[in-house]
């Protein structure tokens, strides 16, 4: 028998490699002679960077960059060869700025540029980029600035760095960006389909958990739009108006490609080819319900799985009461590994959670293999 076990993360709890073996030692258990194989597993989100560095054999790397209301911080990224696995979030994200802090016409991307400076410097021409989590709305000026691009106004000054600054922009200057951005791929991990500007636009759908007032949001929407006309871009691309429309500046000015997280993630991983022959393929994270289907990583993992026939099986901190509709979208059954009454702190510790996930394995692998009999 062989098992493949593609886990994601159980949040604030298990990693996904922590997650997938445990699962693989409550099989072996059970299966002791089964050819188990533990793969990373993320969907582009927070966890990513961890999951992909560690999976592939790969080391974190720091880099100071300007956060997003430009005071320093230090940014995470792994590093894979010449393949730099980076979420803007580490650099530019909500979780780095509050109170007045927390205002889209000034928040900025630049940090974002400098973490791919640091990894262009460092030899990587490969990047995959997580980009949910964005405390901007400045359709990528600040990395391409922070890149070389000169964004300018029309007496030739560099424009103020976030949202607000697009509306004096004047024309776009490409000739100093980074020379060697023309040895580089973009794989930007983007779950959304929002275009650049209007009613479903990054201003308008993401601004108000920016800080943005509804004043600010048709200031910014505005400022958008000005943008993608001096660029002369496709502001109606799907999956623009992701992360504050950096998902226009990846497309427009880096050529990025614009794809679902998990998909990157099992490709990238060359899932496909350790499920090929597998038996049993086995994923979770650390709640199912409704939301699992639209795009996270289990549905992803079931979905490459049962295009090769392949029986599904999942494990999760909890389950939701309307997490049976995973089981209309590959996952054949899934299991809650709480095994007792306990407090959430109780359950989250990483010991506890992986007995719980182990012993859980082992049960529904004796099912298994009484129906082996």
């Amino acid at each position: 028998m062989k098992i493949v076990f593609a886990i994601d993360s159980f949040k604030g709890s298990l990693s996904s490699l922590e997650a997938g073996r445990a699962a693989d030692e409550g099989a072996r258990r059970v299966f002791p002679d089964a050819e188990c194989v533990v793969r990373p597993l993320a969907d582009g989100g927070e966890g990513t960077v961890e999951a992909l560095a560690a999976g592939l054999g790969g080391e974190l790397r720091k880099a100071n960059v300007t956060g997003p209301a430009g005071r320093p911080t230090v940014a995470t990224y792994g590093v894979i060869g010449e393949t730099a696995v980076m979420e803007m979030a580490q650099a530019s994200g909500i979780t780095l700025v509050s109170g007045e802090d927390k205002n889209p016409l000034r928040t900025t991307t630049f940090g974002v540029g400098e973490m791919i400076g640091d990894a262009i410097a460092h030899g990587c021409r490969r990047f995959i980029v997580g980009i949910g989590g964005s405390a901007t709305n400045d359709g990528g000026a600040g990395m391409l600035q922070a890149l070389g691009f000169g964004l300018l106004d029309k007496d030739g000054r560099d424009i103020p760095r976030g949202g607000g600054g697009l509306q004096s922009l004047d024309r776009i200057e490409r000739s100093g960006a980074l020379p060697e951005l023309r040895e580089c791929v973009f794989r930007i991990a983007c779950d959304v389909a929002n275009p650049l500007c209007g009613e479903n636009g990054a201003s308008a759908v993401f601004g108000p958990q920016k800080g943005a007032t509804p004043e600010m949001v048709a200031v910014l929407d505005a400022a958008l739009s000005h943008f993608s006309a001096v660029a002369g871009g496709d502001a109606d691309a799907p999956g623009a108006g992701a992360a504050g429309g950096l998902g226009f500046g990846f497309r427009e000015f880096l050529g990025g490609e614009l794809k679902s997280g998990v998909e990157i993630v099992l490709e990238e991983t060359r899932f496909g080819e350790f499920i090929r022959d597998a038996d049993v393929v086995v994923t979770g994270e650390g709640r199912l319900d409704s939301q699992t289907v639209m795009g996270k990583a289990p549905i992803g993992v079931a979905r490459a799985a049962k295009r090769l026939g392949k029986k599904v099986l999942a494990f999760s901190g909890c389950v939701a009461s309307d997490a049976g509709v995973v089981n209309e979208h590959g996952i054949d059954a899934f299991f809650p590994i709480l095994r007792k009454v306990t407090t959430l702190e109780e359950a989250l510790e990483k010991g506890n959670a992986a007995k719980n996930l182990a012993d859980t394995a082992e049960q529904v692998f004796r099912c298994l293999r009484l129906g082996e009999r």
